[in-house]
């Protein structure tokens, strides 16, 4: 992972491969951004560049000059921030400032970042944004550009407890957002339930996080019939992992659910050819909560949370469940499959019980659930479902973590087009929101405890170009989401 360290040193003598800047739109004129200190000369000559280079101050724009014979770097690198005023560029500005500048220097040992640092919070979104743009996935790839190699973020701070504690939490984000997304980019050919089961045991490993397993043996004999009944179709048997962090005096018990169907073909009710390619995503969800409990534990949040990764293979076969079967989910609730690619409410069926088994406070689900959220809100925004308090707190936390999620409504009507003439409900009911409808579905196994629901279907992985600290492939979407409501249970 890239390194990076907090500095006071003088920019001008920092013998870098290149020294970031930014630059916003001020009305029609890109402006250079304050941040820290460079030579008169060296912003002056900057500042009259702008124009004649065609740089506009953009957001995700990212222009190389020559440094100068002021500078001891050999490059100057101008990011957009977008639109400022006179409070400057805003914390999400920033990150997407530093990571589309780090993004965009793969290959460079070292870079120093002059961007606006003056507080903590700027420290920890500059730090933040530079380490998750600095991200790469060369699992496969013979050659592969590296990412920075080395990070020096000049701020007059430095030295303060609080720039450091910043620093050290935009370390830990960072690296648990990798973890996700190097798990979404996977092979599905390598990460398949028993696999990922293991990946979750290692990464926990030294960690103050218990991990134990649910086998097919064990989910059959205790009741688990999503679980058991997507994964039939498939080679490759599912598993249910319970993650344990038990601080000392927790101030809340939150319960995390993830969705984790490693590769989904739409089981007998199969997909089109074009609609599998991205489906090694489909356990984003489970990604993100395995993250999140692990960074949860190395920052020592006085928070318990237990995490829940409901893992199947959905896929076509002899074995495989059929449309019009009925499963029995953990608790005794049964349901008529009517598709089989609405599987993935299935095995969070079953994870959602187990969670509420625990007596948390309240649970979170995140899933890569429906392809109705990108009809609904795009590529770039998911969708808050649950109860109202519970989906406010989420919207506030992505709020704050930079993170796009809307809130979204469960309309009681809706909840009759699921019932079933033979079971106790249906697994599909109104095309016509459909996001909602499955929302709905997994209400029905939550009981009274304080719940929401994540459906990140779009935004957990990018098809299309990288943007910001965003790269192509699996993006980490709602870790940071998720983190900043523990953080936010911890305080009260």
């Amino acid at each position: 992972m890239t390194e990076l360290t907090l500095t006071t040193k003088n920019t001008a003598r920092i013998p870098a491969d290149a020294v970031v800047v930014a630059v916003g739109q001020r009305g029609e004129e890109a402006v250079l951004v304050p941040g820290a200190p460079l030579p008169s000369a060296t912003v002056s000559t900057l500042q009259s560049l702008l124009r004649p280079l065609g740089v506009s101050g953009k957001a995700d724009e990212v222009v190389r000059v020559a440094a100068g014979k002021e500078l001891a770097a050999d490059v100057v690198v101008l990011t957009g921030v977008g639109p400022v005023d006179d409070a400057g560029p805003d914390l999400e500005a920033l990150r997407r400032a530093a990571g589309a500048a780090t993004r965009s220097l793969a290959g460079t040992a070292d870079v120093a970042l002059a961007l606006p640092a003056a507080t903590a919070a700027q420290v920890g979104a500059v730090a933040e944004g530079a380490l998750l743009g600095a991200y790469s996935f060369d699992r496969y790839r013979a050659r592969n550009r590296a990412p920075v190699a080395r990070l020096e973020l000049v701020t007059d701070i430095a030295r303060s407890k609080e720039a450091k504690a910043a620093h050290a939490r935009a370390v830990v984000v960072a690296d648990a957002v990798a973890g996700v997304r190097d798990l979404v980019n996977a092979s599905p050919a390598d990460l398949y339930p028993q696999s990922f089961a293991e990946e979750a045991a290692a990464a926990a490993k030294g960690a103050k996080v218990k991990v134990s397993v649910l086998d097919e043996k064990a989910l059959e004999a205790g009741g688990y019939g999503g679980l058991t009944g997507v994964g039939k179709g498939s080679a490759r048997p599912p598993r249910l992992v319970k993650l344990s962090y038990s601080p000392a005096r927790a101030k809340a018990h939150v319960g995390l659910v993830g969705k984790g169907i490693t590769f989904d073909s739409g089981g007998l009710s199969i997909k089109p050819a074009k609609g599998m390619e991205t489906m090694k995503m489909d356990m984003a969800g489970a990604a993100t909560v395995l993250h999140t409990v692990l960074a949860a534990a190395a920052l020592e949040l006085p928070v318990k949370v237990t995490g829940w990764l409901a893992l199947a293979e959905n896929m076509p076969s002899g074995s495989a469940q059929r449309p019009s079967d009925v499963i029995t989910i953990r608790g005794g609730k049964t349901v008529e499959v009517l598709n089989t690619d609405a599987e993935g409410r299935l095995v969070m069926a079953d994870a959602l019980v187990a969670a509420g088994e625990e007596n948390p406070d309240l649970i979170i689900d995140i899933a890569t659930l429906t392809g109705a959220q990108m009809v609904a809100l795009g590529s770039q925004v998911g969708a808050v479902m649950g109860t109202e308090d519970v989906r406010e707190e989420v919207v506030t936390a992505a709020t704050t973590s930079g993170e796009q999620f809307w809130p979204m409504p469960l309309p009681a009507e809706l909840a009759e087009s699921m019932k079933s003439q033979v079971a106790d409900i249906a697994n599909m009911g109104d095309r016509f929101g459909g996001m909602l409808v499955a929302g709905l579905f997994l209400k029905e196994f939550v009981g009274d405890t304080p719940w929401a629901h994540l459906d990140i279907a779009g935004p957990a992985f990018n098809e299309g170009k990288p943007r910001g600290y965003t790269p192509e492939g699996g993006t980490g979407t709602g870790l940071r989401t998720l983190l900043t409501v523990l953080e936010r249970a911890a305080t009260r």
